[in-house]
């Protein structure tokens, strides 16, 4: 098996979107190559054509490379979901939901026997198999049940690139004491090492590296400059960091940051448009009046209906619905909008029956079986017959509700041509789906876009545009161009 292996010494390193170049400056060269990341602990999810789960940056790695995402580049899949609980997603298949504590004990053995069969398939297919870490490889306390890092770079004898983050400073610090820390026979493996982030004049960190490089007897082989490229992020901490530059702003979309906040890769398209303005709202902040507001996906779907409720936030967004806002709710975001959510079984904690947002005539249950499959669809609103692609990922059935008004069906109407993936209200200003990648669909975004312009009185922008995943191309080229002119992938490259 071939393979490169690249770990952070620390997490939010980059070593996401360096694999991602990886793979991209690869690919370019005429190699056959694939990404792996064998164990994943992510809310952000791609479901694969046979329907399996794995980590959406996986799945970007993959574009990268330019093939389509599988199960066996993400074998094991975490998914927070509260109380210290994870549901455990193994080769793209929900198999239980367990406590941090238990989880190597039940899973280790099952979860190492799958990265390795998953490592064995891929090296029979492809050239090189480009690997990513998790958080950093010398965390002392877990590495004899570390799945992810130096385990599988000894299992591939694969050469190591060390990533570091010198914009938050103490990088040489933290290149010294992760390599303290790992054993002799995986300190032979990092062959490199990369300093992530850089802002500034490298003249002046070049005494740095001397030094560092006599320190070690291992070539910094990589100084990568801060890359303003909006790569998808793994986890809601990147939030925080979020912040809209966007001096021409026409629109303003507010995005509620849920405490199991899910999927939030659904809204860089919208991201992308240079006329609108996403923000991430925490539940105690104030709303406002902006253009749109949306209600993600959620992993723990009651539990943040409850937190919206208790924060105060739930009041607002009827408020502002009342004052002619519009929301749309996406999975979770979508089933809340509705009347009622049940879990008779308690898969989410305890059994019961909670109220929704009663935007929407909708109940929810919620049942063991989990759904995961790409859907290829025809809109009807905005506009009839625009061709839309997604996946859906949610453990609900959602109906409307049971009324003696004959008129209920008409105050709700199907989104597409299939009425169980997502319905809009009479005045078009409340719209819920399970459709995750909506937005990635051009036309479909743009014509619903042009709703909100003109409502603020703009005019439309040009519907027959592309869908993302040109945009998500450029970005992929952009940043394996960055890496390129700044990284040696020499010493990693087999002969």
């Amino acid at each position: 098996m071939k393979g490169i292996m690249v770990v952070g010494a620390t997490s939010h390193a980059g070593k996401s979107l360096i694999c991602a170049a990886i793979c991209r400056i690869l690919a370019r060269q005429g190699w056959r190559v694939t990404p792996f990341k064998g164990q994943n602990m992510a809310l952000n999810a791609y479901v694969t054509p046979n329907g399996g789960e794995i980590g959406y940056a996986q799945a970007v790695q993959a574009w990268a490379a330019r093939i389509v995402p599988r199960v066996e580049m993400n074998p094991i899949l975490l998914k927070p979901q509260g109380n210290m609980t994870s549901q455990v997603i193994l080769k793209g298949r929900a198999i239980g939901t367990t406590q941090a504590s238990e989880y190597y004990e039940k899973y280790f053995k099952i979860g190492w026997d799958a990265i390795a069969q998953s490592l064995s398939r891929l090296s029979i297919e492809f050239d090189l198999v480009v690997c990513e870490g998790a958080g950093s490889p010398a965390e002392i306390n877990l590495k004899h049940r570390d799945l992810t890092n130096m385990r599988v770079a000894k299992y591939l004898n694969a050469p190591t690139l060390l990533v570091v983050d010198i914009d938050r400073g103490g990088a040489f610090a933290h290149v010294v004491g992760t390599l303290e820390l790992l054993e002799p026979e995986e300190r032979k493996l990092i062959k490199g090492i990369a300093i992530n982030k850089f802002r500034g004049d490298k003249s002046l960190l070049d005494p740095g590296i001397e030094w560092l490089e006599q320190r070690i007897n291992i070539p910094v082989v990589g100084v990568i400059p801060w890359i303003e490229e909006a790569f998808p992020a793994e986890d809601s901490l990147s939030l925080l960091e979020r912040a809209s530059r966007k001096l021409n702003r026409e629109l303003r979309i507010v995005v509620i940051r849920l405490p199991h906040i899910s999927n939030f890769t659904d809204f860089d398209p919208l991201e992308a448009e240079s006329t609108v303005s996403v923000e991430y709202a925490d539940l105690t902040n104030s709303l406002g009046h902006p253009d749109a507001a949306i209600l993600p996906g959620s992993k723990t779907t009651i539990a943040d209906l409850v937190a919206l409720e208790q924060s105060g936030m739930a009041q607002k967004l009827r408020e502002y619905a009342a004052a002619g806002g519009t929301i749309m709710g996406i999975c979770g975001g979508y089933q809340m909008l509705g009347q009622r959510l049940s879990d008779p079984e308690g898969l989410e904690g305890e059994q019961g029956y909670y109220s929704g947002l009663n935007l929407l005539p909708l109940s929810t249950v919620l049942t063991s079986k989990k759904i995961t499959r790409q859907r290829q669809v025809a809109s009807k609103y905005p506009q009839m017959g625009l061709p839309v692609v997604g996946y859906e990922i949610h453990q609900g059935r959602t109906q409307l509700v049971k009324s003696q008004n004959s008129e209920q069906l008409s105050i709700c109407n199907p989104m597409f041509d299939d009425p169980n993936l997502g319905m809009v209200n009479e005045s078009k200003s409340i719209w819920g789906c399970y459709l995750h990648g909506l937005f990635d669909n051009g036309p479909w975004r743009r014509t619903w876009l042009n709703q909100l312009r003109h409502k603020r009185g703009l005019q439309s922008l040009p519907t027959g545009v592309p869908d993302y995943r040109e945009q998500r191309e450029a970005m992929l080229n952009s940043i394996a161009d960055a890496v390129e002119a700044h990284l040696d992938l020499k010493p990693f490259l087999p002969e």
